[in-house]
């Protein structure tokens, strides 16, 4: 199993166990939010990078 596997694999994970103990709402903010957070807190050529790298693997 791949990295990016596992990490996605924990990221369902902790959705759902958020879903349980969460209201709907809350669970959503925080798994839409910490991604959201974590893109705007890259430098402009950071994102400049994700973008370009996000592209390449789309063309695939």
């Amino acid at each position: 199993m791949s990295n990016r596997a596992k990490v996605a694999a924990g990221g369902v994970a902790v959705g759902l166990l958020l879903l349980i103990w969460l209201p709907w709402w809350a669970a959503l903010l925080i798994i839409v939010g910490v991604p959201a957070a974590a893109y705007l807190a890259l430098d402009p050529s950071q994102r400049r990078r994700l973008r370009r790298v996000s592209r390449k693997e789309l063309r695939r």
